[in-house]
């Protein structure tokens, strides 16, 4: 892809090669970039006062689905939402066995409401849902599924079935704005090299959705919102977008240190509205920035997002009596409606 603006093109390689950092393929490069990186001139920082001003750290919980666990940092007891992000699990890393059994597979379910982001670092997901779309996703690549007024899907690990092999994965859910809560189902995916990226210094990034660093994703958003992937070098450091009101990192691997406070792997820190937030790897370490602007109250049950508790008890009672269609290529069996829980939906903003 040539790159934009007449700049020079950035270099980075696969997530397969295991670091972005080193010299690869081209890929896309805009202007305007907001980065600080170590003893890269005004990028280094020196004698900038950084004021990262971190509200919370987030620790994961892990959660069985099956055959391995998943780690959910959204919605935590103390942060419900980041902007309209309500939901996100980080799934692996794990090394699947050959023969995988099925049960360990996502069986066809239902959302409303939302939109499920899947991000995949390693392995592969065969992704199929009501609309009739099938699609593998793969390293670098992600799927956005805009459940809208109602969507099921499935998500299988037939390939490491076949074959056994890894799975490494972040899967979000962005909550919709009032009045689109009910649009129509749709499903878009996006290869690697469609995603906007920039290298500076010791500084990878990739914007998977929104807009964000002076780039702007392919991918269409209903609100306000930003959702980068980011490799740094140990000492690199990177301003979050202070243009977005509610901002948060997530460490997926190494460390990093924001207003002197360190946030380890596996955690999410998140930012104060307006405070100038800069992240700095203390090790080599890969993130995922996230966040936009907040789209208000939301009831969330099992996989239902919505505005309106009365919506989401529809929905319950549309799944039960089987209303919602299931995905045309995979329609043979699909998730229970689980017991209701002790307490009703909660209202989260």
């Amino acid at each position: 892809m040539k790159p934009t603006g007449g700049a020079p093109a950035a270099e980075v390689v696969s997530l397969d090669s295991g670091d972005p950092l080193k010299r690869g393929s081209p890929v896309r490069f805009s202007v305007g970039v907001r980065i600080l990186t170590a003893g890269s001139g005004w990028g280094n920082a020196r004698g900038l006062r950084v004021e990262a001003m971190i509200e919370q750290v987030i620790d994961q919980r892990r959660r069985s689905i099956g055959s391995f666990e998943v780690g959910r940092l959204l919605p935590s007891g103390r942060r419900r939402l980041v902007g309209p992000f309500i939901f996100f699990d980080h799934m692996g890393p794990v090394e699947l066995p050959r023969g995988l059994p099925r049960e360990a597979d996502v069986r066809p379910h239902p959302h409303i409401g939302l939109c499920t982001v899947t991000y995949v670092f390693a392995g592969e997901i065969v992704h199929r849902d009501s609309t009739g779309v099938e699609q593998l996703i793969r390293p670098g690549e992600v799927n956005w599924m805009t459940a809208g007024r109602g969507i099921t899907h499935s998500e299988r690990f037939e390939r490491a079935r076949r074959e056994g092999g890894p799975m490494h994965a972040i899967q979000s859910w962005v909550a919709l704005p009032d009045g689109e809560e009910e649009i129509t189902p749709a499903f878009v995916h996006h290869e690697g090299d469609e995603l906007p990226a920039h290298r500076d210094g010791g500084v990878w990034l990739r914007l998977l959705a929104g807009e964000a660093f002076g780039l702007r994703a392919a991918v269409k958003t209903h609100s306000p919102l930003f959702y980068a992937h980011i490799a740094l070098a140990p000492g690199a450091r990177i301003a979050l977008p202070g243009e977005h009101a509610e901002r948060a990192a997530y460490i997926v691997s190494g460390t990093a240190e924001a207003d002197g406070r360190a946030v380890s792997a596996t955690q999410m820190a998140v930012f104060g509205r307006g405070a100038q937030a800069v992240l700095e790897a203390t090790a080599p370490s890969v993130v995922m920035l996230l966040g936009g602007a907040p789209v208000g109250e939301r009831f969330i049950e099992w996989n239902f997002v919505s505005s309106s508790r009365e919506r989401i008890e529809q929905a319950k009672a549309d799944w039960r009596a089987g209303r919602m269609k299931l995905p045309d290529l995979d329609n043979a069996e699909c998730i229970p409606l689980p017991p209701d829980p002790p307490p009703r939906a909660e209202a989260m903003s």
